[in-house]
């Protein structure tokens, strides 16, 4: 019994050697095929995960014959990437770029997009940013700074901004996988100008770029900006307006020419270093106000073409100029109305060391298409020009004389108007109003 139950624990150890030669066998052969499956890095998981059993590695066998590396039946497709990944950009190199922009303000909620209002400006020249991968991040991350904030309706031909661009230059020697360049050659860079043109909506135009230097911001390295009001003369008094501008030339406290904002502006001193007024092109009728300073409050420059309309009307004396820029004497600013937005163009703006460019191929679409612009404006004021000669005759004409007269009858002088909170008032107000939850936040820390 001794002898037969040895050659069982023999025979049994005999068998268990063939199976394991004939599972190495096995893995071997999956092993080559695996080697040369051009899905290899799928299938290295599921065969280090259990070779012991036979019955499973001949069914792997059998699906590597078939095609089939991991799972029954045809391979899933991939889904097709939409956008882009930022991250697979960083190898590009950046640079600190301003951007020379024009616009036509009428459909923009103004220029900046922080008031939630769609569209603007700023948020159009984003999206055309991103659709061309020029902005490698948000925009907090690409050092984002504008010159002027414009109204809505306001136009420019000479805003500038500033911010991290995509370039085709690298530093010499450079190794990392993000580099700024703070210097370097403008030849053979990118055509910002053609790029974004290419995608920007039709009132918009970028009309030039510059390498900006180190520390470089669109806001406080502007030297001056320059805005521009175009106006009818019809009757006005030209020579009492010239008159006017000449008052407001000169640092003055100008908190009774802006719309007033207490909360965050203390300081209502500004520079106007220039105030005129030309003829359009050649023309005596159409007429523009060119002003230009350091920096503007807001809406200071509507304000001050609003009083000397109406001192070109007559209605008001050029003395009230004097009368508004002592805040002295006159704290409270009398209510009026703004002159109207349209017309108003933010004009230039000038760096110290800023040189605008624009290569020969963007410069000629560009002017082709202003030109196309301006030949379909031409031909909607003459639909209008043709619809108001339909309607002339001398009744009717003589109905809005007298309306006219009725109007100019029912002037209110402006310091007899009603006046707005003076600054002091607005302050205390805001200090008011906040104290009660001052006052709350020491009650509740002394029963915590």
């Amino acid at each position: 019994m001794d002898n037969q139950s040895d050659l069982i624990k023999e025979l049994r150890s005999k068998l268990s050697s063939f199976e394991n030669r004939e599972l190495e066998a096995e893995n071997a052969k999956l092993t080559s095929i695996v080697s040369s499956c051009t899905c290899r890095h799928e299938v290295e998981e599921t065969l280090d995960t259990d070779v012991s059993d036979k019955n499973t590695s001949a069914i792997n066998l059998e699906k590597l014959k078939l095609g089939n590396c991991v799972g029954i039946g045809k391979r899933k497709p991939k889904k097709k990437q939409t956008g882009y990944n930022l991250n697979s950009m960083n190898h590009h190199s950046q640079r600190l770029v301003a951007l020379k922009i024009m616009y036509f303000g009428p459909r923009f909620y103004g220029f900046a997009s922080e008031a939630q209002m769609d569209p603007t400006v700023e948020s159009e020249l984003f999206k055309a940013l991103q659709k061309t991968r020029l902005v490698l991040g948000e925009r907090k991350d690409v050092l984002y700074s504008r010159c002027g904030r414009t109204d809505k309706g306001v136009s420019s031909v000479g805003q500038v901004v500033a911010l991290l661009l995509r370039s085709k230059h690298k530093e010499p020697g450079g190794d990392t996988s993000e580099e700024l360049l703070d210097e370097g050659p403008d030849e053979g860079e990118l055509d910002y100008v053609r790029i974004l043109n290419g995608v920007l909506p039709d009132d918009i135009r970028v009309l030039g770029w510059c390498h900006a230097p180190v520390n470089f911001s669109a806001r406080f390295s502007c030297l001056s900006r320059e805005y521009r009001y175009f106006f009818w003369r019809e009757n006005l008094n030209i020579s009492a307006m010239e008159n006017s501008c000449k008052r407001l030339i000169g640092e003055h406290d100008f908190r009774n020419f802006c719309k007033m904002d207490a909360a965050n502006v203390h300081n209502y001193k500004r520079r106007i270093t220039s105030f005129d007024i030309f003829p359009c092109n050649g023309s005596d009728q159409l007429l523009f106000m060119k002003i230009k300073g350091s920096a503007f409050l807001w809406h200071q420059v509507r304000c001050m073409v609003a009083v000397l309309f109406l001192v070109g009307q007559g209605l008001e004396s050029p003395d009230v100029i004097d009368v508004l820029l002592d805040v002295d004497k006159t704290p409270r600013k009398p209510q009026y109305k703004m002159a109207p937005e349209v017309p108003l163009v933010l004009y230039s703006c000038e760096f110290e060391g800023l040189y605008f460019k624009c290569s020969s191929d963007a410069r000629r679409a560009l002017q082709l298409h202003l030109e196309k612009k301006c030949r379909g404006y031409k031909l909607q004021a003459a639909i209008f020009q043709e619809a108001l000669l339909s309607l002339s005759s001398t009744k009717d004409d003589d109905s809005v004389t007298n309306i006219t007269k009725r109007k100019v009858s029912s002037h209110v002088p402006l310091m007899s108007r009603p006046t707005e909170p003076s600054y002091d008032e607005r302050r205390a107000k805001l200090t008011f109003s906040a104290a009660p939850a001052q006052r709350e936040s020491v009650v509740t820390k002394q029963y915590t």
